[in-house]
């Protein structure tokens, strides 16, 4: 009898459990199916096999826990005062920060170039450093002192370190027949998607506390610690690898009685060169796009739209360019990159001309769509063509010093758009200038190289 009851017990429990573990299924199905989708997508077309897809995934992360943090300092030091005020904030903000960064930047480089075993090592620190300053910056934003400035700074820092090795390891986790401009979009447009993910993310976070973003920035930043030490033990290998610098070094007496000079960016063919020249500029227009709107289209917004949705209107349409400027990059597989970079930056110029002739809130919605595509086009085609023309012994090197360039040229744009009145005309005379002047020194050199061929014909 006792059996029956225990029997029957088990009957009447078990459609509860079985509902129960469908319930549990249904609310568990959405999370589990986009991780696999995730997954699946990351680690597509050997990715997964090579490494790739981890370091897709830990770039995702990445720009995920940078939007966290960005949310926060511009909300604290951008949206909580008046304009004149924030225009003096934003200024300090560079002064404190971005001026010891164009000192430090430069160093970054070289000094990962030392560390080329400890590369997951170095990418990890890079995120616990940002997971530790978010939390030391979430007292700061609430009163606004200076200690928030030094401690942006370190983020900087750490962001800049984490990209450079980023750059050297892209090369070491390559699948089979994968160039390394496929590769590079894609860790590009994941950072890019996650960015798009996080910060409405961030925003509503913000509004719970100032100090959200800055704790949801902590939690990012160390799973991010945790994936960097699952990357390959591959990326910690140096075999074979020399330091590129961008002038010619000697390097004592060979054999013969002759100086060594190790290859440089400038000995490696004018394609580099020019596309670095070229990419200038484009970086120097998002720099000065950045911090020039952000303060105009807060005085003067989008005709019926607050400053906020003006300015949210705007960094869309520069998202989207960016994505489909990756995608496009991706599938044209870099045929002709220095052709893409003299066109793209031809685009952006006749771009700027229109919105400072036509100047209006469309237009400046178009302007950024095309500073976006064109620059994320024109940086995949640069990556192409360092990858076809510099050395494989020195290219991580080489990425290492393009990407601390193109990164100081945002700075100083931003420092103009800081500096200049509140004058859309004039801003985008500025940017018409600014890009005029990267076409006249680029465009003619990229174009004649074209024309002459790659003395490297292997494409990436």
């Amino acid at each position: 009898m006792a059996a029956v009851r225990s029997s029957d017990a088990y009957a009447s429990g078990g459609p509860l459990r079985r509902t129960g573990r469908a319930v549990g299924r249904a609310l568990r199905l959405p999370f589990t199916a986009s991780a696999r989708g995730i997954r699946k997508a990351t680690h597509a077309h050997g990715a997964g096999e090579s490494g790739l897809g981890k370091l897709i995934e830990l770039h995702a992360v990445n720009g995920a826990g940078d939007v966290m943090i960005t949310v926060a300092l511009a909300s604290t030091v951008f949206f909580s005062v008046p304009t004149d005020e924030a225009r003096g904030r934003v200024a300090l903000y560079l002064a404190v920060t971005m001026a010891p960064f164009a000192l430090l930047a430069p160093v970054i480089g070289p000094l990962l170039d030392r560390l080329p075993h400890g590369r997951r090592a170095a990418m990890a620190t890079a995120m616990l450093t940002r997971a530790v300053l978010a939390i030391a910056m979430s007292t700061a934003v609430i009163t606004g002192g200076l200690e928030l400035y030094p401690a942006a700074l370190g983020v900087l820092v750490a962001s800049k370190a984490y990209g450079v090795v980023r750059s050297a390891v892209v090369p070491r986790l390559l699948p089979p027949r994968f160039s390394l401009v496929r590769a590079n979009s894609r860790v590009t447009l994941a950072g890019l998607l996650a960015t798009g993910v996080a910060a409405p993310i961030a925003a509503g976070l913000h509004l719970i506390g100032p100090r959200g973003p800055l704790y949801g920035a902590c939690l990012i930043f160390l799973g991010g610690t945790v994936l960097a030490f699952t990357l390959p033990h591959t990326v910690d290998s140096a075999k074979g690898e020399r330091k590129a610098r961008l002038v010619t070094v000697d390097h004592g007496r060979s054999g013969r009685g002759e100086r060594e000079r190790r290859p440089t960016l400038r000995t490696v063919g004018p394609a580099v060169l020019h596309g670095l020249q070229a990419n200038a500029s484009h970086r120097l227009l998002s720099g000065f796009l950045t911090f020039f709107l952000a303060f105009l289209l807060r005085e003067h917004p989008i005709a019926g739209q607050n400053a906020a949705v003006s300015l949210g209107i705007v960094g869309v349409a520069a998202g989207a360019g960016n994505a489909l400027g990756t995608t496009v990059g991706a599938w044209l597989k870099a045929r002709g990159p220095e052709v893409i970079i003299a066109t793209m930056l031809g685009l952006a110029l006749f771009a700027t001309v229109l919105a400072a002739l036509l100047f209006g809130g469309v237009m400046m919605a178009v302007l950024c769509a095309v500073a976006g595509f064109s620059q994320a086009l024109s940086k995949l085609s640069l990556d192409a063509v360092i990858q076809r023309d510099v050395p494989e012994e020195v290219r991580t090197s080489a990425f290492a010093r393009s990407e601390t360039l193109l990164q100081m040229s945002w700075v100083v744009g931003g420092a103009i758009g800081i500096a200049l009145p509140l004058n859309g005309v004039l801003g985008m005379g500025v940017a018409a200038g600014i890009l005029a002047l990267g076409a006249l020194v680029a465009v003619r050199g990229l174009l004649t190289t074209a024309r002459r061929g790659s003395p490297h014909p292997r494409v990436a």
